[in-house]
């Protein structure tokens, strides 16, 4: 059976930009309470822009 890990949960990470486009990743819920912020690749545009926590 899969352990259930409610510290690390999976978050979407989608572009302040207003293409749409979202990346998958992981935090750490003790370190980051907070939304996450990440300035990443957004393929569309063909830059980097940030990239919000969606809930």
């Amino acid at each position: 059976m899969a352990k259930r890990n409610d510290l690390r949960p999976i978050v979407k990470l989608r572009s302040t930009a207003g293409t749409g486009f979202t990346y998958v990743t992981r935090k750490n819920r003790r370190n980051n309470p907070d939304r996450l912020i990440i300035r990443k690749y957004d393929p569309q545009l063909r830059e980097h822009v940030d990239f919000r926590e969606e809930r």
